[in-house]
């Protein structure tokens, strides 16, 4: 692999953390680890392309640690949870804070080497924002200098709303972003708005996509997702 993918495993069992460590780095991988959610936040997360987080730990939770990376450092890494509990609500917590996956232990190293492999496939480009002002996705083109879709040499005008939603589901594809989590990152908090108004927004921009409004996907109760 020409540029590795950088993971950093947060894990409080240390042998299950020394494992993890060993059989990523066999696949390839950098890998980094921490023994708690307050050593993992010392380290310049921005680096990396992954975070596994369990969510059991100390002080800091892994829910309360992928909360911190979303919201305060607002950083858009992917997210692995690792648990013990396989609870409907503690999976909706989960991908209600934007994690890209979540694995029940126990679980064999196969099963997890290539859920990691199905998330980085998913991993564009480096964690760093891309000087590239085109963004290509499929058969669409997002432009990031004049704010406009473009299909094959049909370029489509969005508002500024539709502009940052689309670009936010098409950055991370397969990645799926709860209503909740697009209007933390799309509305200031001052103002208010409901769930509603994110649906009425995709109904917007899937007309405007025309054929191609098939990329945008909604998993019902969990949220929606770019697909191609």
């Amino acid at each position: 692999m020409e540029d590795k993918h950088r993971i950093l495993v947060v894990e409080d069992e240390e042998d299950l953390n020394e494992i993890l460590q060993f059989n990523l780095e066999s696949e390839g991988y950098l890998v980094d680890t921490a023994f708690s959610a307050e050593e993992a936040l010392k380290k310049e997360l921005s680096v990396y392309h992954l975070l596994i987080l369990d969510v059991m730990m100390g002080q800091i939770s892994g829910f309360s640690l992928a909360q911190k990376v979303r919201k305060e450092l607002n950083l858009n890494v992917s997210i692995i949870f690792l648990t013990a509990r396989d609870k409907e609500n503690d999976l909706l917590t989960g991908f209600n804070l934007g994690a890209d996956d979540y694995i029940i232990k126990p679980f064999s190293i196969k099963e997890l080497q290539a859920r990691v492999k199905a998330v980085l496939k998913r991993v564009k480009t480096a964690p760093s924002e891309s000087s590239s002002k085109l963004l290509k996705v499929g058969e669409l083109t997002i432009d990031l200098e004049t704010k406009r879709l473009i299909l094959g040499s049909k370029k489509i005008d969005l508002t500024r709303k539709e502009y940052e939603i689309i670009s936010l589901l098409a950055k991370t594809p397969g990645r799926i972003f709860s209503r909740e989590e697009i209007l933390r990152r799309i509305w200031a908090s001052d103002v208010i708005v409901t769930d509603r108004t994110v649906d009425v927004n995709m109904t917007r921009i899937r007309r405007k996509m025309e054929e191609y409004g098939t990329y945008i996907r909604n998993k019902p109760g969990f949220g929606y997702y770019f697909e191609i």
